[in-house]
């Protein structure tokens, strides 16, 4: 793997795909990691052509084992070392996001996934967050981001006893969308996010927006939030389109104006 890109970014039309290539680490996360990709999400915010982005991880075994351990060992030597967050990257991203699950999530792994906004699971994938078996807790946002994808119930259920889950089981908690045959992963999220990536894509960050903020606000000032971006849409060109679209019985055009 040595000279190979820890991180393979690549574009298919609306489309942007990150890829965490370290299979040889268990794709793994550290220093290098974090901030190629910290530096990737913020490229996507500014390039207006992307419109869903993807995630996922070379080889079947692991999407990410987790924090590098080598690094955890640096870690515990010096105490006020600054951890490699990966989350706050993919939680800054615009755009809707989707994990394609293609192997084991499992410590800040799972927490990568959390982030993003709709997971997609092969049916041979474990998720889980076992720091506290290790005497830790998650620190890259776990502990925020589980209860409020699954509730909290089962989100402490997960963090204080360190379970790891099937993909099955994850399905039926609602921490992924859905679960399928290997093979058919990455069909399935390329299908989804190309379909999605055909709709307005201001609406479509937008509705991210309604939705992220609005788990932070009391009911009455989510409605308030969601009633304002719905009145800015009205001012868009692609509002138009689609009232046009739908009178001339065709597919809307959406330019993201």
């Amino acid at each position: 793997m040595k000279g190979e890109a820890i991180i393979i970014y690549q574009k298919t039309g609306f489309v942007a795909n990150i890829t965490i290539n370290r299979p040889d680490n268990g794709n793994a996360v550290d220093m290098e990691l974090s901030q190629e990709l910290a530096d990737i999400c913020t490229a996507i915010n500014q390039d207006e052509t992307v419109r869903v982005v993807v995630i996922t991880a070379a080889g079947e075994r692991h999407f990410s084992s987790g924090t590098d351990p080598a690094l955890l060992a640096i870690m515990a030597q010096k105490q006020q070392m600054k951890l490699p967050s990966g989350t706050k990257a993919i939680l800054g991203i615009n755009q809707p996001v989707i994990a394609a699950i293609n192997g084991d999530a499992l410590g800040q792994g799972l927490e990568l996934a959390l982030a993003c906004d709709l997971r997609v699971a092969a049916e041979t994938a474990h998720l889980g967050l076992p720091q506290i078996i290790s005497g830790l807790i998650p620190w890259d946002g776990g502990t925020q981001l589980l209860p409020r994808v699954v509730g909290r119930t089962k989100a402490a259920e997960m963090i204080l006893t360190g379970k790891i889950i099937s993909a099955l089981e994850a399905c039926e908690i609602g921490l992924v969308n859905r679960v399928v045959p290997s093979k058919e992963l990455m069909p399935t999220v390329i299908e989804m996010a190309q379909a999605m990536s055909l709709r307005a894509p201001i609406a479509l960050r937008h509705a991210k927006e309604a939705i992220r903020k609005g788990l932070e606000l009391t009911l009455e000032q989510g409605l308030r939030l969601e009633a304002d971006l719905y009145l800015l849409l009205q001012t868009t060109e692609d509002r138009i389109e689609g009232i046009k679209a739908f009178l001339e019985r065709r597919q809307p055009k959406f330019k993201g104006k």
